[in-house]
């Protein structure tokens, strides 16, 4: 396994890439909520500078239009693909993502879904399933994976809309922080039932809910309550040998010293 980071796609995308090489990072997730960096001028000022500094891309995390709340009221009627509102222009987003992955040699393309319904009779559940056919479908032709991202769902309903899209090239991007943030399994014991389907990981760490309104808060890597020994042990059971992508969403004066200290913590645990 080797460390990552999330990275940014902006308009500064080559100093970025040569800060990443300055922390001691030769990969990372690359992520992108703003449709214009998706054109062609974007995808030659990443694929120079990921040349330029070695940067191997790992997945192309992609964000679709707005509105978006993260929290468990309107969450679900605002986030993925999943509210029917939002769902075709957003279907569109993810397939002009898949291109845009294609152009920067990258094969996995990530996304939320949203919160799927537990539910597989409901009407929001099939529409969901027939716009995810379609980018399965898409990405299988560019030669590229589509990879759901965890958190806003239970292991058992996401295994059953992958097999119910029914495509060979879909996998999972295990957040192990977001399972506990969201309030919907442990991480470990998730690997349980979704395990062989996972490509990639997030190095995140979290805390479960304490009301039912708001996500779990989360933690620096090692101080939440994500086992890191026991999920990295887990994950070398079921032969995952990719990145282990280090995501701090925590803005304050310490994010750095405490990328910088999660790198350390996952390299000695590999």
């Amino acid at each position: 396994m080797k460390v990552g980071i999330i990275q940014y796609l902006n308009e500064d995308i080559n100093e970025e890439f040569k800060r990443l090489k300055e922390l001691g990072f030769n990969n990372c997730q690359l992520v992108c909520w703003n449709e214009k960096y998706m054109e062609d001028n974007y995808a030659e000022m990443v694929n120079e500078a990921k040349s330029l500094y070695e940067i191997e891309i790992t997945g192309f995390w992609c964000g679709w239009p707005k509105p978006a709340v993260w929290d468990f009221y309107e969450g679900p009627i605002t986030l993925g693909l999943v509210p029917s509102a939002y769902r075709s222009r957003r279907t569109e987003t993810l397939l002009k993502a898949a291109d845009f992955a294609k152009k920067i040699g990258v094969r996995d393309l990530i996304t939320h879904v949203g919160f799927l319904p537990e539910n597989p009779n409901s009407e929001d559940y099939r529409g969901v399933v027939s716009a995810l056919k379609v980018i399965a479908a898409y990405c299988k032709e560019n030669g590229e994976n589509f990879l759901f991202e965890t958190g806003q769902e239970t292991p058992i309903t996401l295994l059953r809309c992958i097999e119910d899209v029914g495509y060979d090239n879909l996998g999972i991007n295990l957040d192990p922080a977001n399972l506990l943030l969201y309030g919907k399994a442990n991480p470990i014991d998730a690997l349980d039932i979704f395990g062989k389907y996972v490509m990639g990981v997030h190095g995140k760490d979290g805390e479960y809910p304490v009301n039912g309104a708001y996500l779990g808060e989360e933690k620096p890597l090692g101080e939440g309550r994500v086992n890191f020994p026991k999920l990295i042990q887990k994950l070398k059971e079921i032969n995952y040998d990719g990145a282990i992508t280090i995501e701090n969403e925590i803005n304050d004066e310490k994010q750095l010293d405490n990328i910088l200290k999660a790198k350390k913590f996952l390299e000695e645990l590999f």
